[in-house]
């Protein structure tokens, strides 16, 4: 479900290396490599998966859905896969908690705008249909869509001060998109990866001036040349990524489970994986779609 943006690129790329013959539904936007079955559709309604109807999988990988009705009703025309069925979640399902890293027996937040998420893996253990469930903290690296690196580049590069809440010392993590399609590929010849949720994240977790200090770097900037304005966040959602676009408080998973039964480490070092993106993204596209009116809402706030 998917496979030709962001995670489903590399994830393709890893699955058609390792000799799988691929089915991708997608909405036919973006090309989908050669000798790969391409079935277009969209999958929020029964007409747009109608091309599903009466077909069976060994395998399901699903990076898309958010919803427990938009798994089941992939389901209801596929039937379970033979095999397992392989989900993206996310680490956003998790409450808040004083105690970290967070780890896959946390609580979660029934209120998250990821609780969809967590409610798919329930009915999937539920419902005894194999599974394996990964849940990034946030993904980075080439391709994308999500505002996280280029929000930090678009304000370096263009000498515009960068808003961090409180005092810019909130511990977050990032993982990069090639490490956790390398996971969700490996997992498959895990047997004891049935039935199980993985944090999947870089090793590390970075203050928010650490995440400034290293895209400056990445754009060729003096960390010191950057400005940083702090805004208060008493008033504001933890969780809101509206106007700064990660979590205004701590976020750190722990990922020893994922290493542990995966045999699986992370390769790619935060600076790395920036410059990848910088490099490969960024400059083509550095004026495009710039936004700074919400900088303002933040430090007036």
């Amino acid at each position: 479900m998917g496979g030709t943006r962001f995670v489903g690129k590399p994830l393709v790329k890893k699955l058609i290396d390792e000799g799988h013959k691929l089915t991708l539904f997608t909405r036919g936007k973006n090309p989908v490599p050669p000798n790969v079955e391409h079935l277009i559709g969209d999958r929020h309604s029964d007409e747009g998966l109608r091309s599903l109807h009466e077909r069976s999988f060994d395998v399901i990988v699903d990076t898309s859905g958010r919803t427990l009705e938009d798994t089941k009703r992939v389901l209801s025309l596929t039937g379970p896969p033979q095999f397992r069925f392989l989900y993206l979640s996310s680490a956003g399902v998790y409450a808040h908690s004083e105690q970290l890293p967070l780890s896959e027996r946390d609580d979660l937040d029934p209120s998250s705008r990821h609780s969809g998420k967590a409610d798919t893996e329930r009915w999937l253990r539920m419902n005894e249909i194999p599974f394996t469930s990964f849940r990034p903290t946030y993904i980075y690296g080439s391709g994308n869509y999500n505002p996280i690196e280029k929000w930090f580049f678009d304000r370096i590069i263009h000498s515009r001060p960068v808003p961090l809440p409180g005092n810019g010392t909130f511990l977050t993590q990032l993982g990069h998109v090639n490490d956790l399609a390398e996971a969700i590929v490996k997992s498959l010849k895990v047997e004891k990866a049935n039935n199980q949720i993985y944090n999947c994240s870089n090793k590390q977790g970075i203050t928010l001036l650490g995440l400034v200090e290293l895209a400056a770097k990445v754009c060729g900037k003096d960390p010191s040349d950057v400005k940083i304005r702090f805004f208060e966040t008493s008033n504001l959602d933890n969780k809101s990524r509206k106007a700064f676009p990660l979590r205004i408080g701590h976020f750190l998973t722990d990922i020893s489970k994922v290493q542990r039964e995966l045999e699986w480490q992370p390769k790619y070092d935060l600076y790395k994986g920036l410059l990848e993106s910088y490099n490969n993204d960024y400059i083509l596209n550095k004026n495009s779609d710039l936004d700074f009116t919400n900088d303002e809402k933040l430090l007036n706030s």
